[in-house]
């Protein structure tokens, strides 16, 4: 297959953080025992539905003392080119990690959740259904928050000190938010439509065609989104079930969603992707968008880090040492690197110190309490005795304990290689229930820890 016909069929994937890091890889190579790179990782989408590598670039941009360099690595037999394809591979991953708890986490559910928050406990009374609805999806989010502020990416701190972008972290977190976050995109479909991972196409399941059919995350996360929003359409249409009127008239609801707007994202407030809380629909969507972000990305992206993060060497959070063909070559380092590749390859791992700490953050980030309250769970059923809301609360429940059914029968196809299979870590991140611990499954209602 040429490259053309690859790219005709959407068969070529890219796991890009070049633009986004570029601008810091200077400020972060002027910092102790660590280094940086723009990346762009190419894969491959096969016959059997799984995405093989295929090449990563590294660039270096020009500064006023050196030229721009950049070198793309492949696999190969080669002994010393396949040692190098490793060690461009636990870069790529450092990128990864570094992006993946700055910007996927910490930016897109704990920062995220923070304006509803403070909005709806500002204009909105306890007695307020819309408060009602939300209020379990807010518990002790402004609690951990705060301690992550304080231990985690604050000044020096854990991020900070184990993380690639390292002082940076928080400076590329706000870039990020800036280029990249809009509420309207948050949504799980129109996500997947963002990142060219689904088309819409209303003859499908979801409403979605599926660019790679054997996606975990999307094909469980979808029944979670479709549960979600049932419940809370649901939900709406008990409170609103006049008109337009209803929702536009609701002065309390209104308020809520312009300081959402205006002050919870003042440098965003005019933009046109905002949507207007006008009528009932419209309402639903927005309440099932932040529950989704407040409960179930987070726990996609969250309750896995140890089972894909503790053993670092499979996800590294740090590239200590630059790749030993970057131009100019050092010829020491080259030697070294010729004499001894897995003595560099370790050296470019985090520490001891640095993988230590992160083995026992990610362990603790991935832990349930055993007093959790999960999504749909009947500990938070709602309040009253509304026997509408209550019989369509149920359902939700019902449906939630069903989803957990399929997933499992999922996890048990030998067709699906991307969850099923020797090596293959069973995809478990949406299933809505867990025990206490880490279990690498359960969605808790809010993003608390």
């Amino acid at each position: 297959m040429t490259v053309a016909e690859a790219v005709e069929k959407k068969r070529l994937f890219m796991l890009d953080f070049h633009d986004l890091f570029l601008p810091y890889v200077h400020k972060i190579r002027a910092l102790e025992h660590t280094t940086m790179y723009g990346s762009r990782t190419i894969l491959f989408l096969t016959d059997d539905g799984t995405l093989r590598l295929l090449a990563i670039e590294l660039t270096r941009p020009a500064s006023p003392a050196m030229p721009q360099w950049r070198q793309v690595f492949t696999p190969s037999t080669d002994t010393t080119k396949s040692w190098l394809w490793r060690m461009a591979k636990s870069h790529v991953r450092a990128h990864d990690a570094g992006h993946h708890e700055l910007v996927t986490h910490w930016l897109r559910t704990h920062c995220a959740v923070e304006p509803y928050i403070l909005a709806a406990n500002r204009q909105l009374s306890e007695m307020h259904p819309v408060y009602q609805l939300l209020r379990p999806h807010f518990r002790y989010t402004m609690r951990i928050n705060a301690l992550a502020r304080s231990a985690l990416v604050n000044g020096g701190g854990i991020i900070e000190s184990t993380f690639s972008p390292q002082r940076y972290g928080m400076e590329l977190s706000s870039v990020a938010y800036d280029k990249l976050w809009r509420f309207d995109m948050e949504a799980l479909p129109a996500d997947l439509v963002r990142r060219g991972m689904a088309e819409e196409d209303p003859t499908a399941e979801h409403g979605l065609r599926f660019a790679i059919k054997d996606y975990p995350f999307a094909n469980d996360g979808l029944l979670i989104w479709d549960a979600i929003k049932g419940w809370v359409k649901a939900y709406v249409s008990r409170y609103y079930r006049r008109d337009a009127a209803s929702v536009t008239g609701d002065t309390e609801l209104q308020a809520f969603w312009t300081e959402v707007r205006t002050e919870g994202h003042a440098d965003k407030k005019g933009a046109p992707w905002w949507p207007k809380l006008d009528k009932p629909e419209t309402l639903a969507h927005t309440l099932t968008t932040i529950i989704w972000v407040a409960a179930a990305h987070h726990a996609a992206v969250n309750f896995g880090q140890y089972d894909f993060g503790g053993y670092f060497p499979n996800r590294p959070s740090i590239a200590r040492t630059k790749m030993p063909v970057e131009e100019p070559v050092d010829a020491a380092t080259l030697e070294k690197f010729l004499d001894n590749p897995d003595e560099a390859l370790r050296e470019c791992f985090p520490s001891q110190v640095q993988a230590t700490l992160v083995m026992a953050v990610l362990d603790v980030l991935s832990s349930h309490s055993p007093d959790e309250e999960y999504l749909g769970g009947m500990e938070t059923a709602p309040w009253g005795d509304d026997t509408e809301v209550r019989a369509a609360y149920t359902r939700f429940n019902d449906q939630l304990k069903a989803v957990e059914g399929i997933m499992d029968e999922r996890n048990k196809n030998r067709m699906l290689k991307n969850r099923c299979g020797a090596g293959i870590v069973p995809y478990q991140l949406m299933k809505p229930f867990s025990e206490p611990g880490v279990t690498g499954k359960g969605i808790p209602n809010s993003t608390s820890i």
